[in-house]
């Protein structure tokens, strides 16, 4: 059972930065793109299809951190770049349209996004929802994504299938418009409220990111409104809105191709110029023009929200992404916010004024922020007004003390390994190239991007903090709990613009300018996938170290790294239950001081080195992740056996974390999906240790002792029984050589099987945890299950589930999301470890559908179980799971994954194999006996959380009973 992490207030405010440095999807056209290679001979010698122009070509010619590619340009001005990686056999394909919300015009928000939703909804040659099943089909997977200023669709599937994706793309590129009708816009549209429901309306601090960009921007700037959209401008336009939208930007001469993998360069450009040539262009683009802004005062707005913490956010202006201030800007934010080498950790959180305090400088193509926020530990009584002075004494404080030479060597260390391991796989390669393109028309920026942070002096960093933060007004919001408006920093002194814009009308479909594709081939003909490619089982090595360490190792030769996975006996399940969250809280302390360094001279150690080191507690282990360039393995393995050997355990870290911890639990009090996990893990297990998240509850932290804390370190974290995986590009010699500096560690676990009995539940009745007013309601429907297995029943149970909950287009979510419009997204799944397991079928939807969206659950189950699979469904599982083995293994994280099931689970080196022919075999008779057995509906719990004053008499008026479940506290 999957239990989530409760202080998540960092994710939660990451959706409301709008860009993410590390992905490259934020970037802005260089000033001084790098040089470019010329055509070589062996690209020369390619037979390039008539209207195909080979523009450059890029190959490394050392050890320098390049990503090898070609670029070419159609006449239609689509540039497509290729990246040729036989790594493994599968292939990359994202198309990038240089379109986000900033495109977008006043009352009118929210198209980019929309059409994001829009291009999965079939286009004229390929019929409705079949866009997700060709894809899962053909062994799969793929996403869409929108920003501010830019939207790509990407997908990865086994090599044999590329001409079928390059089909696919070509068609909603060139022949979308037809396909889309009023119909879909409406269900969309539904689809567009859910998500924004989910991640806006009911998340705490949701509408943080919109209220910063309204008081931020001026009026009509192209970042002033959200990228999802104001729900009111969806629901004024209509279908031609969209249409005239799409018509305008999303023409091919607007877009890169990008195609990464196995691929042949011949053969792909052949294809390119089949699916993609004929597409006219469409209106002609230009680079948008940046837009930094400036604020005449300081700008002090607030608003209310079902929170449990108030929370301070200040944000200035700054530059634009890519100029010549971002790179000592970003590192400005990793001097005063980074971590716990940082100034705001140490005046804020260390002390324990703040739960949580940060700084990033999120950059955009046309502007960016210098951004911060804290949240104040309730314990200290400090109030947000002192939380804003100790962050304006904390810049005068900077001024003091200048920039280190340990302050320009951790963050440019970030920087590197950061870029280095987003190249780990295909897919992160053939961003990177997109965004490369897409905003400097330079695919080979790579070497530039590194340079330029490395490049960043002391007097850099001061230059742009007198510029942009010193003395200069910001935008300082107050989030504050329902009915606690004293609480602000400040009474608000702006008021943004009124929302009620006045936009253009809507066109008619007359007025549309459609162009035309004309082919001379049949575009409705799916094309047939290649041979099937071979993939090979990673080879792995295995080892006992000296001190019993079982180790099992792969070779990946991607990159320069190392990647490494301890896994040591005893976890959650592991403690009493009126110590829940001891496990956490343990393995939280160990990766703080340690008896030779203090938690910021440890982080400060691993951040010089690009290292990283993140220990943490589950169900039943301790994991000890780690990821290292290898050329500083050594000097990371030994901070490794530091923090093994040597944790400080010290009271004020201890006393810290375990206030951290508890208003991290209040605060999950307050999101739906924690509830209901809280509340699921309540029916299943009952009063027990596993019915309790493994973080505690308020209660049990507080009887947390730091004796408890060493007793379970003692008593569980021994290098006995512990695994030890890893995943390098050094040989096995040299590694065991590496791991030698662990043997000081000595003893076993004394960690035992645990398993948990079956708790009574009445199946009539839907229990339901109260959430006042929420937007939106989360169902959970099922059940303890089968232990999980590799080739057994729990793996067949896996693949009859696959139509019902495990795909995109499976049976739940095509009638919840697809049809209905009721969520954002409904699944079903089986779950389990060696000893338990189980079964659910969940989604978040509509507040106002609450009861419709529980009756199609239950009817869909039902129906599956009753009446079963249909052989065209069973083929296309066949098919979608069968051909997914290309993309298992490709990253170092997936052959940790797959390494550490072999020794969890004590597999046999072919069990692949017998996974593969179980899938070809297996019977519809056997999977729909398996369904009869296992989704009985009536032996199923049914868990609601929701506004229950309203949805009680509703459920009741189904014919059931109604039982407020009261959760651990």
């Amino acid at each position: 059972m999957k239990h989530w992490k409760l202080l998540a207030l960092t994710a939660l405010l990451a959706g409301c930065q709008q860009d993410d440095k590390a992905s490259g999807n934020d970037a802005a056209k260089a000033e001084q793109p790098s040089a470019q290679e010329t055509p070589d001979a062996k690209s020369a010698s390619i037979n390039l299809p008539d209207g195909i122009q080979l523009i450059e070509t890029v190959e490394r010619k050392g050890n320098e951190t390049v990503i090898p590619y070609q670029k070419y340009q159609l006449d239609n001005g689509l540039t497509v770049v290729l990246h040729q990686d036989d790594s493994d056999p599968l292939a990359h394909v994202d198309v990038t349209y240089h379109v986000g919300s900033a495109r977008e015009e006043l009352g009118k928000s929210g198209f980019a996004h929309f059409f994001e939703h829009m291009m999965f909804q079939g286009s004229e040659h390929v019929a409705d929802e079949e866009h997700f099943k060709i894809v899962s089909e053909a062994g799969g997977t793929l996403n869409g994504t929108t920003n501010s200023d830019r939207t790509n669709y990407f997908q990865t599937v086994p090599v044999n299938q590329l001409e079928k994706i390059l089909w696919l793309e070509a068609d909603r590129m060139g022949f979308l418009l037809k396909a889309v009708t009023q119909e879909k816009f409406e269900v969309q549209r539904e689809t567009v409220k859910n998500e924004r429901g989910q991640r806006v309306d009911n998340r705490p601090y949701g509408r943080l990111g919109e209220t910063v960009a309204e008081a931020l921007y001026p009026h009509g700037h192209p970042y002033s409104w959200p990228v999802i959209g104001y729900m009111d401008d969806l629901n004024r336009v209509n279908v031609n809105d969209l249409k005239k939208f799409f018509l305008r930007w999303y023409g091919p001469n607007n877009a890169t191709l990008t195609i990464g993998g196995a691929v042949d360069a011949e053969e792909t450009l052949a294809l390119v110029n089949k699916y993609f040539g004929s597409i006219p262009r469409g209106p002609e683009v230009t680079m948008p023009e940046k837009a930094p802004v400036t604020l005449d005062a300081d700008r002090y707005v607030s608003f209310e929200d079902n929170v449990h913490l108030p929370l301070i956010y200040m944000t200035f202006p700054t530059t634009y992404a890519r100029s010549a201030d971002e790179a000592p800007l970003d590192l400005l934010a990793e001097i005063l916010g980074g971590g716990r080498t940082s100034l705001f950790y140490k005046n804020l959180v260390k002390n324990q004024f703040a739960v949580q305090a940060t700084v990033s400088h999120p950059c955009q193509e046309l502007a960016c922020q210098f951004t911060m926020y804290a949240l104040p530990n309730p314990a200290s009584g400090k109030s947000l007004a002192d939380l804003e002075k100790i962050m304006r004494d904390t810049f005068a404080e900077f001024e003091k003390r200048g920039v280190t030479e340990d302050d320009l060597l951790k963050a440019k260390a970030k920087h590197e390994s950061n870029t280095i391991f987003g190249l780990q796989s295909v897919a992160g390669k053939v961003s990177q190239l997109a965004a490369y393109e897409t905003f400097t028309g330079n695919p080979d920026y790579i070497s530039q991007d590194i340079e330029r942070y490395n490049s960043v002096t002391k007097e850099d960093v001061m230059r742009v903090y007198n510029q942009y933060i010193k003395g200069k007004n910001a935008v300082v919001l107050s989030v504050v709990p329902n009915g606690k408006e004293n609480m602000v920093a400040k009474k608000d002194t702006y008021t943004p613009a009124p929302r009620d814009f006045v936009a253009t009308s809507s066109p008619k479909s007359d007025d549309l300018d459609l162009r035309i594709a004309k082919d001379d081939f049949d575009r409705s003909v799916t094309p047939k996938a290649g041979a099937n490619p071979l993939v090979s089982v990673p080879d792995f090595w295995r080892a006992t170290t000296d001190n019993k360490l079982t180790v099992l190792g792969a070779k990946n030769l991607e990159t320069p790294t190392t990647s490494l996975l301890i896994k040591i006996p005893g976890g959650h399940y592991h403690t009493s239950k009126d110590k829940a969250g001891l496990a956490a809280l343990t393995a939280g302390l160990m990766n703080e001081s340690t008896e030779k360094r203090s938690t910021e001279e440890m982080s400060l150690a691993l951040q010089k080195l690009g290292a990283n080191i993140n220990i943490r507690a589950t169900d039943t282990t301790v994991n000890i992740f780690v990821s290292s360039l290898t050329k500083n393995l050594s000097e990371t393995m030994a901070l490794v056996n530091e923090k093994i050997l040597m944790p400080a355990f010290d009271e004020s870290d201890f006393n810290r974390l375990k206030a951290q911890t508890i208003q991290g639990i209040e605060n999950s009090k307050k999101q739906p999906e924690s509830l209901a996990m809280q509340g699921w893990l309540k029916l299943l297990y009952g009063n027990t240790i596993a019915g309790i998240d493994n973080s505690g509850t308020v209660s049990t932290v507080n009887s947390i002792t730091l004796d408890d804390v060493k007793g379970f370190y003692q008593s569980f974290v021994k290098p006995e029984s512990a695994q030890l995986i890893v995943v390098s590009d050094m040989e096995k010699p040299a590694l065991l050589k590496e791991f030698e500096v662990l043997n000081q560690w000595q003893g076993k676990s004394n960690a035992s099987t645990k398993s948990f009995d079956k708790v009574a539940f009445d199946p009539k009745t839907v229990y339901m945890v109260n959430k006042d007013k929420a937007a939106q309601s989360v169902i959970r429907i099922g059940k303890r299950s089968i232990p999980r297995d590799f080739t057994g029943e729990y793996f067949k149970s896996g693949l009859m589930n696959f139509n019902l909950g495990g795909a995109f287009n499976s049976r739940i979510n095509l009638n919840l999301r697809e049809d209905k419009g009721y969520t954002y997204g409904a699944r079903a799944y089986f779950w389990g470890d060696k000893e338990m397991g189980g079964y659910v079928a969940s989604a978040s939807v509509r507040a106002d559908v609450t009861d419709k969206s529980f009756i199609e659950f239950v009817n869909e189950i039902t129906e599956y179980q009753k009446s079963g699979m249909t052989e065209d469904e069973v083929a296309f599982m066949r098919k979608a799971v069968g051909q997914r083995d290309a993309l298992k293994y490709e990253t170092p994280n997936k052959k940790l994954g797959f390494m550490a099931n072999i020794l969890s689970y004590d597999l046999s080196e072919n069990f692949v194999e017998k996974q593969a022919n179980i899938i070809k075999t297996v019977s519809l008779d056997e999977l729909n006996a398996l369904a009869k057995k296992h989704l009985e509906i009536d032996s199923m719990a049914k868990l609601v959380v929701g506004d229950m004053e309203t949805l009680k008499p509703q459920f009741e008026a189904l014919g059931y009973k109604v039982e407020a479940l009261k959760l651990p506290e």
